[in-house]
């Protein structure tokens, strides 16, 4: 290897974005390699180094040079580019010519491009690092770059030692049928490289006489493989077989179309802005009209100097502990509220607070001196900056989260005089260079207008928070914001700018785009106690679905018929003993009582996969999604079913209880909770019965729907579980969580099972997150369902949007519907059904994670 250092320079003038910001989880996530990205504004792509091309894809949208250095990089021309099949791009190199530094390469269509791809933007990874050193030169991400600038650096690692396992024994042999419609690109192949890096195996692929290594994602491109290719994959090591079975079922598996991600913003910036304005990345899309209003929060002050190290180290040991308690419970307490992102975020911190090797370095200061919130302080900083000098992006805007942590525990030394949070006034746009997930939480209580931060990126976890409470949010906006000042800006998070001092023609367009919505919003709540039914004369349920008694009061507040599901689990979490009868039975009353004789909807106690209880540990098993939870619990824990089921038959009026089961795959878990219940009615004396039902949430449940319903009261579709288990893909998996769509036609044909099985034998509802999207809740409704459940915000928007719908008119499309290929397309087809059918109002076709 060349000692000399090599520099990457910008393809062509555009605006930089960080790979881990790129929407694409292959990408981002570091699956092919390090490097950036590029929003190009120019229509030719040149050499970022001298070098050889290496690889050039048949469908032209990406290729590879080989440095002098004897460095891969990869150019990969927007994303999705693959699916054009060359169209719109011209290449303008060959395999095995030599380039230099600023050659053009290929030039492309931007119109054609921009119509029909996911997006423009342009990774530049290197992938392979091995024994290089990576940094990034650019200015700040949303920041524009003319072409030749330096974006990436690489110079030897001395401390790198490249070791290489040498793999004997036999070849093992498969052959496939190349299953991949857009062939083997970028994406399979960097799949295909991280199946045999963890695997101890070497592996290859052969194909027409040519041979490629099973760990070189430009080899391996180099291949051009298509659809319908025989290839031969050859294996040898330890886990040959292993390697060999999981590439064998990447290669044969379709990968289907991924749908538009409306949760997952654009990642850089749509076009340059004008003069006076300034560029952020899309973190939360909105609109704010508002003051600018920096703000500044510095870290609780505490002494420097320690009294002692034996009194320091204990202190500091009993902060850790404190803050941890702390911090579960408002992990459990988000958890409980439906918060899964804030949720999350706290379940990190809480991994930091144990990190060892974080007390280690504190406690070594506390040895040379410092007090225990100083050397916490030290610690912490010292670990944020190996974080950034990582040149890592993903690694790097995780240093919020580690601010955060370091805020927490030196608040417990904090000495008298501490600065508090910043009074803002409401209703402005905040200024920060970046800010923790729990300066945030505390920031939103003064309800700004929106937030712009110089730092942070749109993965990282306050970037998550402003998307699920609506904020508008800019982010990675660069010094560029320093000293910005503005008595009424505009914070377009559309577009990605924010304006400081718009002309008044702009301040009116944009208030009167403000008022719209408000007046919308304003217009929904007020007929959200009259019941939804559909222009062709359907009446709908829209029920509410909540976590304890408190949302059963804004569930009564917001016009809901009822509630359509009431998690009781969250009585049951963050405590160290199950409650007892009364406890539980106290709780369910006060929800009955709110809701004023309404339905309500109490599911049992739903434990296991993602929940889990710390008096009621079930075994570790390799799946637990497919393990013990829901119905297949309470076989064991029969005695915590009956409690919960005398709880519930101690509310009145029970004509207006009905309790449902989680988790039913056949008909006689159903019967066998039944059974139970009967049980439980004779020894109370209860004269009523109240209903029992069943969530279909599993593929056998949906297909036996028709003797499920002979046994149910009431179905009940939670399409979060239905869509994970139809498609086998993970919902808590954050890279599947794109593809993961209920419009998926097979997820939409077990929901059509269920209503015909059910038709004319008990009423089906739905109370997964379908629910509250509008398109999917649209087709839902014209299906035959009798009933949605969303959140207690969303149900006059839902009931409003029932109204302006022709049921009737949208089942007459459910054949084709059902027959098209992907999620995409249905999505794409309601869509286009909404625009024409929806005289005054649209309904955009949000993307809303199922």
């Amino acid at each position: 290897m060349s000692s000399s250092k090599l520099t990457l320079v910008a393809p062509a003038t555009g605006i930089v974005t960080l790979l881990s910001d790129v929407p694409d989880p292959v990408f981002a996530g570091g699956t092919l390699g390090e490097g950036i990205a590029l929003d190009p504004l120019e229509t030719t792509l040149h050499a970022p180094c001298d070098g050889e091309v290496v690889q050039c894809a048949k469908t032209r949208h990406a290729l590879s040079l080989r440095s002098e250095q004897g460095v891969e990089v990869l150019l990969h021309l927007g994303l999705d580019t693959v699916e054009l099949q060359g169209r719109g791009i011209d290449l303008l190199v060959e395999v095995g010519q030599r380039v230099k530094a600023g050659d053009p390469l290929c030039r492309f269509d931007p119109e054609l491009l921009a119509e029909q791809a996911s997006s423009l933007i342009t990774p530049l990874v290197v992938t392979d690092d091995a024994g290089w050193r990576l940094r990034l030169e650019a200015g700040a991400t949303g920041e524009r770059v003319e072409r030749g600038e330096a974006l990436m650096s690489l110079t030897p690692d001395e401390t790198s030692v490249e070791t290489t396992t040498e793999h004997t024994g036999p070849w093992h042999e498969r052959r496939v049928t190349l299953a991949l419609e857009a062939g083997l690109h970028a994406r399979p192949a960097a799949r295909v490289r991280a199946i045999v890096k963890r695997h101890d195996a070497e592996m290859r692929l052969e194909h027409g006489g040519a041979e490629a290594r099973g760990d070189s994602v430009s080899a391996l491109m180099n291949l051009g493989l298509a659809e319908g290719d025989e290839v031969v994959l050859r294996a040898r090591g330890d886990e040959a077989e292993a390697v060999l079975a999981a590439a064998a079922e990447l290669l044969t598996t379709p990968e289907g179309v991924e749908p538009p991600n409306a949760a997952a913003p654009d990642a850089a910036v749509s076009a340059p802005v004008a003069e006076g304005e300034i560029a952020g990345l899309v973190a939360s899309p909105g609109l704010a009209i508002g003051p600018l209003v920096a703000v500044s929060l510095p870290l609780p002050a505490v002494p420097h100097d320690g009294r002692g190290a034996a009194v320091e180290r204990e202190a500091l040991r009993a902060a850790l502990e404190r803050v941890g308690r702390s911090l579960e419970s408002a992990r459990e307490q988000a958890e409980r509220q439906g918060q899964r992102a804030e949720a999350d975020i706290f379940e990190a911190h809480l991994a930091w607070l144990d990190d060892p090797g974080l007390l280690e370095a504190a406690m070594a200061r506390i040895e040379a001196g410092r007090s225990a919130g100083q050397a916490w302080r030290e610690a912490l900083d010292d670990e944020a900056e190996q974080l950034r000098a990582t040149g890592n992006a993903l690694l790097a805007g995780r240093v919020a989260d580690l601010r955060d942590l370091q805020r927490h525990v030196m608040a417990e030394f904090a000495e008298a005089g501490s600065a508090p949070l910043p009074d803002v006034p409401e209703g402005a746009i905040l200024v920060a260079d970046d800010l923790s997930p729990s300066q945030f939480v505390d920031l939103v209580e003064r309800a700004p207008a929106g937030l712009c931060l110089k730092g942070g990126g749109t993965t990282s976890h306050v970037a998550i928070l402003a998307r699920a409470r609506g904020i508008p949010c800019l982010v990675a906006m660069g010094e560029a914001l320093e000293g910005v000042v503005g008595e009424c800006a505009v914070l377009d998070a559309h577009e990605g700018r924010l304006e400081p001092a718009p002309d008044e023609a702009r301040l009116s367009t944009i208030r009167d785009a403000l008022r719209r919505d408000a007046e919308r919003r304003e217009a929904e709540r007020a007929e959200a106690f009259e019941p939804a039914i559909t222009r062709d004369g359907r009446e709908v349920e829209v029920a509410a679905n909540i976590g304890d008694s408190g949302e059963a009061r804004l569930a009564a507040e917001s016009g809901a018929d009822g509630v359509g599901l009431m998690r009781s689990e969250f009585l049951f979490l963050g405590r160290p003993s199950a409650p007892d009868e009364a406890e539980q039975c106290h709780e369910y009353q006060t929800s009955l009582t709110a809701l004023g004789g309404k339905p309500v909807i109490i599911r049992t106690l739903d434990i296991g996969a993602d929940k889990q209880l710390p008096y009621l540990r079930l075994p570790e098993v390799p799946n637990p999604a497919l393990g013990v939870r829901g119905v297949r619990l309470w076989h064991d824990q029969a005695a915590l079913l009956d409690t919960q089921l005398r709880a519930l038959l101690g509310v009145a009026p029970l004509d207006a209880l009905r309790i449902m089961v989680p988790m039913v795959s056949e008909v006689a878990e159903l019967a066998w909770v039944r059974e139970r219940l009967e049980a439980v009615v004779s020894e109370l004396g209860v004269a009523e019965r109240p209903r029992l039902g069943a969530m279909v949430e599993v593929p056998s449940a949906a297909l036996c729907a028709a003797s499920l319903a002979e046994q149910a009261d009431f179905l009940s579709i939670g399409t979060n579980d239905l869509t994970q288990y139809t498609l086998a893909m993970d919902r808590e998996d954050p890279r599947l969580a794109a593809r993961a769509d209920v419009l998926h036609p097979g997820v939409l044909r077990l929901i059509q099972a269920t209503i015909e099985g059910a038709a004319g034998r008990c009423p089906v509802g739905v109370c997964g997150a379908a629910a509250g999207d509008p398109l999917a809740a649209s087709l839902l409704v014209a299906m035959g369902v009798d009933e949605l459940s969303v959140e207690p915000a969303r149900v006059a928007a839902v009931k409003a949007m029932i109204r302006r719908l022709d049921a009737a008119s949208l089942a007459r499309e459910l054949p084709d519907l059902l027959a098209m290929p992907d999620a995409a397309s249905v999505r794409r087809r309601l869509a286009e059904h909404h625009e024409s059918a929806f005289e005054t109002t649209t309904i955009t076709p949000e993307r809303i994670p199922s």
